[in-house]
């Protein structure tokens, strides 16, 4: 059958990684895919085999399974696989079968590395998902301004580590990985001649199959761009905007003193978090902290916009409320004295796991000491309660809607009225219990006798741990909360109301990992309480295999920063940031990832099912 080149050509300049392409350079590429078709029912790759190509899917779909035979995702029109063999090892991971019959466009691997060097942005139309920087983000626009403004010296890191242009490439990797660094300054003696990075190991190294004994300067970028000592920070920030790069050498008339990456951006900024934090502990009425948390929309915008994690963006946006709320006991103790017997004012939800955003009301309880006397005591536990609570509702943390709060009497009691509510909650798992036990066991101390709490945590999670019948009742409303998405990976949307054709990014997106991974962690007995830490915590040892949680830590991660930039552009166009978005709103780019996200979570909540059931025979 004779191939139509011209609709090849147009297939592709429709596609969002081709699309930049010029014309000459789009009929060339047409020319140079190969057009495979196969048939319903068909295995078009095996776990082990060799990859030498990428397979984009011009028309029909794939299910791609596991080696155990468990279905991992579908993909549809548009999109690809064979991207981790052709990056890592070489082999597929997977097996793919066609679910109907299928068209693919088969890209030489060759051709696939030759792209992704020259097309700024193609690999990221492919890769995986990755896990971003791990390192804290900045705080805020007067924290932006200052490290806007300040001197590069500032903020570089001296001396960098540097490698000789005649070292082996499998050296340069071995310093990279013992060191812990992202980039390389490549030197011939005293000059630097070039930089090599972890992206040029990927693209140059690994997706080429080239001999790691060769020298770096085959893989270097030559001459790389750098920058004089003495120009403030926002010189570097333009250059490395303009010239699209993640890591800049910083020189002295000619001489490598240091090198600047977008890590040193961000935690330059992060450092302003201590003086924001330092200021709340001076502020005197809730009015004043009520200026300190006006600003956190602004913070959230800046760590966002300047590519930090999500989770770092969580850390530090629940810093300001954890700060806030200390605070608040403070003035409560300095006006009513010091309370009468011990307690430990505890956080709950997404406060306690460190994952707030830009819309957050409060969760907290009270947890008193078995030495509490009702009649003595109570009135001075309620007045420091009603201070806080009212407190937090005026700086912006507003009242719980559920009255999930220790203002609430049923929230605040002593040791043994907490051991009560869990034995009951875990022995009868009714849904309020079970709703009851999805925030409480999401618990963190925040001031007063962490001690406390620590027994309290103990004699719940062991009590938890012992009991299957609950953790089985657990599983069942975990499993409540599903992705939004269908079968052939296509979005499910609202149907009607004020959020008709959005999804909800908080209960369909992020709460479904946060469920799984609280059940997984109430089995294996641990006492974190963040997601994340939950699901790293699994990958040294849980229930989880180490793929399935890895794969959840960056699900969690993807969907998380993709929740933070929609309320992120939200705040700056002057909107009340909310959970819900619209397909519509998104990139070719993070449509795709979004969908893998979604297709992780909905594989590991059908392997949790089906434990469950096996379980329960």
């Amino acid at each position: 059958m004779a191939v139509d080149l011209k609709a090849l050509e147009d297939f592709l300049a429709g596609h969002p990684a081709f699309k930049s392409l010029p014309a000459d350079a789009l009929a060339d590429l047409s020319r140079q895919v190969e057009v495979v078709r196969a048939l319903k029912g068909e295995t078009l790759v095996e776990p082990g085999q060799k990859v030498e190509s990428l397979s984009l899917i011009r028309a029909g779909g794939v299910e791609v399974r596991a080696p155990d035979e468990s279905t991992l995702m579908h993909l549809g029109e548009g999109e690809a696989f064979g991207v981790r063999a052709l990056l890592g090892e070489g082999t597929a991971p997977n097996r793919i079968l066609c679910l109907e019959d299928l068209e693919l466009l088969q890209l030489p691997k060759s051709v696939f590395a030759r792209l992704g060097e020259s097309v700024p942005g193609f690999s990221e139309f492919f890769v995986p998902m990755v896990s971003r920087d791990e390192t804290p983000a900045p705080t805020g626009a007067d924290g932006a301004v200052a490290t806007m403004s300040a001197d590069l010296t500032s903020i570089m890191t001296p001396e960098p580590v540097t490698i000789e242009q005649d070292s082996s490439i499998r050296s340069a990797a071995q310093l990279m990985r013992s060191r812990d660094i992202s980039c390389l300054p490549v030197m011939a003696q005293d000059s630097l001649v070039g930089i090599v990075t972890d992206s040029d190991l990927r693209d140059r190294v690994v997706a080429e199959g080239l001999d790691v004994e060769r020298p770096v300067v085959a893989v270097m970028t030559p001459n790389p761009v750098t920058i004089e000592a003495g120009r403030p920070a926002l010189d570097v920030l333009l250059v490395m905007t303009q010239k699209r790069i993640r890591h800049l050498p910083v020189t002295e008339r000619g001489r490598l003193i240091g090198i600047i990456t977008n890590t040193n951006l961000v935690r330059r900024q992060s450092q302003s978090a201590v003086y924001l934090v330092s200021d709340i502990a001076r502020r005197r009425t809730p009015e004043e902290l009520a200026q300190i948390v006006a600003q956190v929309p602004r913070l959230l915008v800046d760590l966002v916009e300047s590519g930090a994690a999500a989770h770092s963006v969580g850390h530090i946006v629940t810093s300001i409320c954890d700060a806030v709320t200390r605070r608040l006991i403070g003035m409560a103790e300095a006006e009513l004295g010091p309370p009468p017997v011990p307690y430990v004012w505890l956080a709950s939800g997404s406060q306690a796991r460190q994952e707030q955003t830009g819309v957050s009301d409060q969760d907290n309880c009270l947890l008193l000491d078995d030495a509490y006397d009702p009649e003595s005591h109570s009135a001075y536990f309620t007045a420091l309660s009603r201070w806080v609570c009212d407190g937090l509702n005026v700086c912006g943390y507003v009242y719980c809607p559920g009255e999930m709060m220790a203002v609430t009497d049923k929230w605040r009691q002593p040791m043994k009225a907490w051991r009560k509510y869990f034995t009951s909650w875990i022995a009868e798992p009714a849904p309020m219990a079970q709703m009851l036990t999805s925030v409480l066991f999401d618990l963190r101390p925040i001031f007063g006798e962490s001690g406390l709490f620590q027994s309290l945590q103990d004699f719940a999670v062991k009590k938890a741990q012992a009991n299957s019948i609950f953790i089985a009742h657990l599983v069942g409303n975990a499993l409540t909360h599903t992705p939004p998405i269908g079968f052939f990976r296509n979005f499910v949307l609202i149907r009607g109301g004020e959020h008709k054709h959005h999804f909800d990014m908080k209960h369909s997106g992020v709460v479904p990992i946060i469920d799984i991974a609280r059940v997984y962690a109430l089995k294996a007995g641990l006492t974190e309480v963040s997601t994340r830490q939950r699901l790293q915590a699994e990958r040294a040892g849980g229930g989880l295999s180490e793929s399935g949680a890895q794969d959840l830590v960056e699900a969690f991660e993807f969907i998380s920063i993709t929740r933070l930039k929609h309320q992120s552009h939200q705040i700056q166009s002057g909107e009340a940031p909310d959970n819900f978005m619209s397909p519509e709103d998104l990139s070719h780019f993070e449509r795709t990832h979004l969908k893998e996200a979604f297709n992780i979570v909905k594989t590991i909540q059908s392997a949790m099912a089906s434990s469950h059931q096996m379980g329960a025979r």
